[in-house]
C-alpha cells in the first residue's frame, strides 16, 4: 500500500508545514536519500506543542509531542517534496527532548515518532536506526525531531 493511502487509511490529520525558522532547507535530496530538517511539534492550527518533560509535562505528554512531531514531518515531506510515495524506508532518527536534568527516559518520549513511521511506513521500513537525548530546545518546544529516508529510484 502506498504512504499516501497508508495515511488516508490511519485517519492522520496533517498539520500546515512550519516555514523554515533559519537560513537552512527544510529538506534536501542527495543521490537517493532524503533529509529532512529538524522539526518540532506543529498542531493542526499551527501553533506549537510546548513543555518541559518531567516538569510541566509527563512521559505520555512528551510521547505526545514525538507523535505530533511524526505529523508535522509527513506535512513537511508533502509540502517541500511532494512525493512522499518515494519513500522506500526510514534510515535514521535523532530525537531531541526538551526536558529537566533529572528527566531519563528520551528514548520512550521519541517512541512517539518511531511508533507512527511505523504505522505509516510499516514494521519493517518504519523501524530505522535512532539516537535520543535530552536538551533545551528553541521557543520552548517538547521535542524536536530530524530524519533521513531512502527513496525508491
Amino acid at each position: 500500500m502506498s504512504i499516501s493511502k497508508r495515511i488516508g487509511e490511519l485517519g492522520l490529520e496533517l498539520p500546515p508545514a512550519p516555514p523554515p525558522a533559519g537560513l537552512y532547507r527544510p529538506i534536501l535530496i542527495v543521490d537517493n536519500f532524503l533529509y529532512v530538517s529538524g522539526q518540532g511539534p506543529v498542531l493542526k492550527d499551527g501553533s506549537l506543542y510546548k513543555g518541559r518533560v518531567g516538569g510541566d509535562l509527563d512521559l505520555a505528554g512528551g510521547k505526545l509531542g514525538a507523535r505530533h512531531v511524526g505529523l508535522t514531518m509527513l506535512s513537511t515531506i508533502i509540502t517541500h517534496f511532494g512525493e512522499i510515495d518515494r519513500i522506500k524506508r526510514l534510515i535514521k532518527t535523532l530525537g531531541m527532548v526538551n526536558c529537566t536534568p533529572d528527566f531519563h527516559d528520551h528514548p520512550l518520549v521519541i517512541n512517539g515518532f518511531s511508533e507512527l513511521m511505523a504505522d505509516v511506513l510499516g514494521a519493517e521500513n518504519g523501524v530505522g536506526v535512532r539516537s535520543a537525548v535530552g536538551m533545551m530546545l528553541p521557543g520552548g518546544i517538547a521535542v524536536e525531531i530530524e530524519a533521513m529516508f531512502e527513496l525508491h529510484k
